[in-house]
């Protein structure tokens, strides 16, 4: 057959970064002066102390969105000031009680689904890393890390304290953040850090900032944040150590083997010490994550590994420091592969029988430690070294994990990085203990150039990794090359991407090796003129999207997908969009495009094919609402209908109902498999009050043949300490509705207390 030639004539001029970086500085200057009060402050939201009477104030706030080109349409005004312990933050927002929106009562609520008002807090003017906190008109709290400048991580979680005060025309809103939470460093001279205040106001489907943030950004950039200049300087933390100890009680059944009961007991502990104000220092010994959710489900259709995110607490502090080097398809560290694994287990039937069985389990974490955050405002620095146990049932030995990294801040808000990421393997020894493994071990090294210029217009990504492992160092490499460039009207991406065919990231998530790529896409936004569209239409789009891949050794070309996308935004919170997109692929290994174990479709032959595809989201601002998309078309040598969607309800404020699907029909000649698959996700997410949640899903997904039911529920008793039950089961989904079978169930119980010393 005939192999598509790769283009070299694709090579992109590599552009002079460092003009992007000093291009010109955003918005007009705003500045606030924080004074320090010597008169106490009760916290209970009504703004009636002599202090805040003497603040200095923020207001005439400016849109966001839908437009940038105007005031707000209602005012915010807001106060800051501090004592010894506490950087208060005092808000006055004008809003009819009866027009507010709010989704539940949870903590950590997402973005832009309840009314809120939120400060975004750069300590140390990198314009790239902060703090995020956020409450609603009910007094229902956020907090998160901010990085790579306008990124918000709200899986932190940290003791900080609000209180609200409603009235018919406007709430009140008393934050007092200690100091102990923020990172920060003190100059010897004036200190100033970068702050800026957000409205969001979903009734009249508005985002304000103190700092004007142009539309095409998100409010949390911290491109866009004014002085906070202190009139002296903020105290020092001092000791900042916190305990955190746990104890978790289980009992699980697997009922599919005929496994009898088992019960398990644990306790550990978490520390985490500040080193300084600005560096701190995560230990923890035999860690638990019980009470983590579990995975949301995906249909997985493609010949690769898909991609899940962390939620454990330990690994997320400063997570950017360690998993955000390399491309989505190329991380040389992914925690995920720290503490999981699968395979095949001996276990005894009640019976007495001894069966194998398949098993997808935590790996014990004897010990870790991880120490990040800032040296002075232009380094960073991050260290992880953790170990984990054997399982005999797996026949997994001892490892460990270490990574290094060390970042430098250049020009206004760009960075330089080095990684290094390191896992040794053990070995059993004749005395049945352990010893290194001499050929078992994998280490990437890096370096990673990220640039975002001063008005947020230009971002780029360079990064070279080599990978080191016994066997063949030959094209080890990793190499990409990334440029974005953002304006109100454009939106350009150009990417180069090459992963050798022998780099290996035991510890990362690189799903494929041996190719180069290249993906550029453009996006024109329109905005109308005539004032009767604009009553209807915020924005309407067109784009172009390129995805080509090619294949090492011969550059052939194994991928191709070109894509054109329409769309547009209402005023009503909702939007509409279509897409037609062609794709090539050309088979390297046999591939069952059902993914069900059928007949493979053999290797050596490409395949081209078309489909579209329809998406409408509701006006989420209604109690109803909902999303939907269609797609039909060719698929390989066959034929592909998809259809997915959410159903929510809104019981406010006290959570969400919600009802999620995706279905997929693939038709193919014999005799090759045809299938169809559900994925149903049924889900309730309450909140009794500010300090008890519960959760509860089902996944009932036929490509997995599984059934999930997840149940937690969360009690905060004091701040940053919970108790969780969490009961989880497993039934078989082939027969669910006729003869239910269950698989497996288990019930968990932990308790968390935090303890400052």
């Amino acid at each position: 057959m005939n192999y598509p030639q790769v283009p070299f004539g694709f090579l992109m001029p590599i552009f002079v970064f460092s003009s992007f970086a000093l291009a010109g500085q955003p918005g007009v200057d705003h500045s606030l002066l924080i004074q320090k009060t010597a008169s106490p402050i009760q916290l209970d939201g009504l703004l009636d102390e002599e202090a805040w009477q003497d603040a200095a104030m923020a207001k005439d706030f400016f849109q966001s969105f839908p437009f940038d080109t105007s005031f707000a349409s209602s005012p915010t005004e807001v106060r800051v000031c501090f004592d010894d312990q506490f950087l208060y933050i005092g808000a006055t927002i004008f809003q009819k009680r009866t027009d507010y929106i709010i989704s539940s009562l949870k903590r950590d609520f997402d973005f832009g689904e309840s009314d809120e008002f939120h400060v975004n807090i750069d300590p140390f003017n990198d314009k790239l890393n902060g703090f995020h906190f956020a409450v609603s008109p009910l007094n229902v709290q956020r907090e998160g890390l901010t990085d790579n400048g306008s990124n918000v991580n709200t899986d932190w979680d940290n003791k900080w304290y609000a209180q609200v005060h409603n009235e018919e025309d406007r709430w009140t809103v008393e934050m007092a953040i200690p100091f102990k939470t923020l990172r920060y460093k003190n100059n010897s001279g004036t200190n100033t850090w970068r702050i800026n205040f957000v409205r969001i106001d979903l009734k009249q489907n508005e985002v304000s900032c103190w700092v004007p943030v142009p539309r095409q950004f998100d409010a949390t950039s911290l491109a866009f944040t004014g002085d906070l200049i202190w009139g002296e300087a903020p105290p020092q933390p001092g000791l900042n150590v916190a305990l955190i100890p746990y104890v978790t009680a289980s009992v699980d059944r697997d009922f599919e083997f005929n496994l009898p009961n088992e019960r398990h007991a644990n306790g550990g502990i978490d520390a985490k010490i500040a080193l300084t104000p600005s560096l701190n220092l995560d230990l923890t010994i035999n860690p638990d994550f019980s009470q983590v959710e579990v995975d949301q489900q995906i249909t997985n259709l493609s010949r690769f590994e898909l991609f899940f995110p962390e939620r454990r607490q330990f690994f997320l502090e400063n997570q950017d420091l360690f998993s955000m080097f390399g491309f989505p398809n190329s991380r040389p560290f992914f925690s995920r592969r720290i503490g999981l694994a699968s395979g095949i287990v001996k276990k005894t039937t009640t019976g007495g029988q001894v069966i194998e069985v398949p098993r997808s389990l935590s790996v014990p974490i004897l010990a870790g430690a991880r120490l990040s955050g800032k040296l002075n405002p232009n380094w960073r620095v991050g260290l992880l070294n953790m170990t984990t146990a054997g399982v005999d049932d797996l026949k997994l030995n001892p490892a460990n994990y270490s990574v290094g990294v060390l970042q430098r801040k250049v020009f206004e808000r760009s960075t330089i990085g080095a990684v290094f990421v390191n896992k040794e393997n053990f070995m059993k020894k004749a005395d049945g203990g352990y010893q290194l493994d001499a050929t078992g071990y994998n280490r990437v090294m890096g370096l990673e150039y990220n640039l975002y210029s001063k008005d947020n217009k230009w971002e780029a990504e360079a990064f070279y990794h080599r990978s080191f492992s016994v066997g063949d160092h030959k094209d080890a490499q990793a190499a990409a090359l990334f440029i974005g460039h953002y304006t109100r009207k454009w939106q350009i991406h150009w990417g180069n991407q090459y992963i050798g065919a022998n780099h290996r990231a035991d510890m990362g998530f690189v799903p494929r090796t041996g190719f180069l790529s290249i993906s550029p896409n453009v996006t024109y936004n329109m905005f109308p003129k005539n004032p009767k569209v604009a009553e209807k239409i915020i924005q309407y789009w067109v784009g172009v999207e390129t995805d080509l891949i090619f294949n090492r050794p011969d550059f052939l070309l194994s991928d191709r997908r070109h894509e054109l996308n329409a769309g547009a935004q209402f005023t009503g919170q909702s939007d509409l969009s279509a897409r037609l997109f062609s794709e090539y692929i050309y088979l390297y290994f046999p591939f069952d495009p059902t993914n069900s174990g059928g007949v493979e479709l053999p290797e050596g032959n490409g395949y081209t094919f078309n489909r579209a595809a329809i998406e409408f989201t509701s006006d989420q601002r209604k109690k109803f609402f909902f999303n939907l998309e269609l797609g039909a078309g060719q698929y390989f040598n066959g034929q592909l209908t998809q259809a997915d969607g959410s159903l929510y309800f809104r019981l406010q404020p006290y959570g969400v109902f919600a009802i999620s699907f995706t279905y997929s029909d693939i038709v193919l000649p014999e005799p090759y498999n045809s299938a169809s698959f559900w994925l149903v996700g049924p889900r309730a997410e309450l909140a009794f009050s500010r300090n008890l949640f519960f959760s509860t899903f089902l996944q009932y997904n036929t490509q997995a043949n599984n059934v999930n039911l997840n149940s937690r529920l969360q009690w905060r008793f004091r701040p940053v300490s919970d108790l969780f039950i969490v009961y989880t089961d497993n039934y078989l989904s082939d027969q669910f509705f006729s003869d239910p079978r269950v698989k497996n169930r288990a019930l968990v119980l932990k308790l968390t207390y935090w303890l400052n010393l």
